[in-house]
């Protein structure tokens, strides 16, 4: 299989960067006393403050640079991390016993005053609050313990718990040189805590240049004995385009990569100089159409339109070559709420009708915005849906951007359509929701990330229920009936759930690793450096 490559691109001069990027520092290089892993993203992480933006990006960084009090193994069950136990006092109280001896990596010592306060930031931070909501304060009981309370019985709260990633209190506390808190929170701008970190994770940043090149090194104080990595240093590079990124792994200039494109799947496969790594994914892409821009989408018709005319089994077996899997929800099979009747609907002629029935037989013109290197062939995809929308006399004006730019545009709602990629932070179905299509409310953070603007107050009364009701079989009816109605009200045009691929080199043992979040736990990787 051949090399699929974007037009307008000058191979010549990115394949220059990238061997200067990794210049020296081979995985394999037996003269080497330290083991160099060259990574390569297809973006870097916007921020160094993991409470800046809550994305796939920014966790992956967080378990590089922190440790959070408990983490997912790959069978989806808790193992303890920074807390090493935990036990339910009441039915809002859960008390964790934290690890001792664990130091940030500015020598502070860790204690539970910086959970507690990680977790009033995690509370303030406009991504984080609205699933941080339940939980009504922690306190500290001693040293090393800590108590949280929710407001009311909260069955997730060891789910929230794999999102708390204790920040060093007195690294962030005070002023920053230019006399702004050195904690405050800034959305797609400068902080303090954008550019300074102290966490309690296996790598240091020892290096950083937005966009260009992030370096970390092993945190020499670690404090997890037991973990089995055995990487010095990791260099990582963000790659957008798909077939340079590939050509840099086989050619041996990087040593791991993520994603891999569904394109190249097969070449990663059969070369002897690679090992691919594949999983089913969780991760809903959809697009949402902005009910306040535009006044046709505050229409259910026209919305169901736009559902019937979008062909997502297209996209999913000739854009995405199979590796993905076509949607009419958000949550994908084994969720809660996961509604087994649900299917996609494509029918042009159905949409036509739709339209007619609106009283927009002739169409109209909108915008749509799509990010060019956050998923795979999101900017793709996006054409595609242009085409098929032109299809019922829709005239898209479609506009892709690299990630770094995009999350601000979309921050601002600055189209009628915007496309984006959400795994649920809770891995369960109410975050969607919470996050996707309820209510937008800056105060709580509900609607965090809904440009479409829609609203529908029961639905987020449901989720509420939901997210209080402890027997689970009610939780889950509970939970599908909110899918049902997101369905029957065309809430927004799902498209697939995006499955996951990682490459590497033959030495880098990267399966114990990974897992379906796509956060890898890079701490714990090992290396067999007299791989040839």
């Amino acid at each position: 299989m051949t090399v699929t490559c974007t037009p307008r691109v000058n191979k010549t001069l990115i394949a220059a960067a990238v061997a200067a990027a990794f210049a020296g520092g081979a995985l394999n290089a037996a003269a080497q006393e330290d083991i160099t892993l060259r990574m390569a993203y297809d973006a870097d992480p916007v921020s160094l403050d993991i409470h800046e933006q809550l994305s796939g990006g920014i966790m992956q960084l967080s378990h590089l640079l922190f440790d959070p009090l408990v983490r997912w193994d790959q069978s989806l069950n808790f193992e303890p991390r920074l807390a090493s136990d935990w036990e339910q006092i009441d039915d809002t109280t859960m008390r964790m016993s934290l690890r001792e001896g664990v130091t940030f990596h500015s020598g502070n010592p860790f204690t539970a005053k910086d959970v507690v306060w990680t977790i009033e930031r995690l509370k303030q931070s406009p991504d984080y609050k609205a699933i941080f909501a339940p939980i009504e304060r922690a306190e500290i009981v001693d040293e090393h313990t800590v108590e949280i309370h929710t407001t009311k019985p909260y069955p997730l709260l060891l789910n929230l718990a794999t999102y708390i990633f204790p920040m060093d209190s007195r690294f962030y506390s005070g002023s920053a040189p230019d006399g702004d808190p050195k904690d405050e929170i800034v959305k797609n701008g400068n902080s303090y805590a954008s550019s300074n970190v102290s966490g309690t994770g296996p790598f240091t940043v020892t290096e950083r240049q937005q966009g260009v090149r992030t370096e970390f090194a092993r945190n020499a104080d670690y404090w997890d004995e037991s973990s089995p990595g055995n990487v010095d240093n990791l260099v990582l590079t963000p790659i957008s385009e798909n077939a340079t990124r590939v050509a840099a792994l086989l050619s041996g200039d990087v040593d791991f990569i993520a994603p891999v494109p569904p394109n190249d799947l097969e070449r990663v496969r059969q070369s002897d100089d690679a090992k691919l790594v594949t999983m089913s994914g969780t991760r809903i892409i959809m697009l949402h159409m902005n009910q306040q821009r535009v006044e046709a989408f505050e229409d259910p018709r026209v919305r169901k339109a736009f559902a019937y005319a979008v062909n997502q089994k297209g996209i999913a077996d000739r854009l995405m070559k199979g590796f993905a899997t076509p949607a009419a929800q958000m949550s994908p099979e084994g969720y809660v709420g996961h509604v087994d009747s649900l299917n996609p609907r494509y029918d042009v002629a159905r949409a036509k009708e739709l339209m007619a029935d609106a009283g927009y037989a002739d169409g109209f013109d909108i915008t749509m915005m799509a990010p060019n290197n956050r998923y795979v062939n999101d900017a793709k995809i996006a054409q595609a849906v242009a085409a098929m929308l032109a299809r019922i006399n829709v005239d898209v004006d479609l506009k892709t951007l690299p990630k770094a730019q995009y999350w601000g545009e979309f921050d601002d709602r600055a189209a009628d359509m915007m496309l984006i990629g959400w795994h649920a932070d809770t891995e369960d179905s109410a975050n969607f929701h919470e996050y996707l299509t309820a209510c937008p409310d800056a105060d709580t953070g509900a609607g965090q990330y809904n440009a479409g603007n829609y609203c529908n107050p029961e639905l987020d009364k449901l989720v509420k229920e939901a997210n209080q009701e402890i027997d689970l079989e009610k939780r889950a009816a509970m939970l599908q009936q909110v899918e049902q109605t997101l369905y029957d009200d065309a809430a927004f045009v799902p498209l697939h759930w995006q499955d996951l691929a990682w490459a590497s080199a033959p030495s880098a043992q990267i399966e114990p690793v990974l897992n379906v979040m796509n956060f890898p736990y890079l701490g714990d990787l090992v290396v067999n450096a007299d791989a040839e």
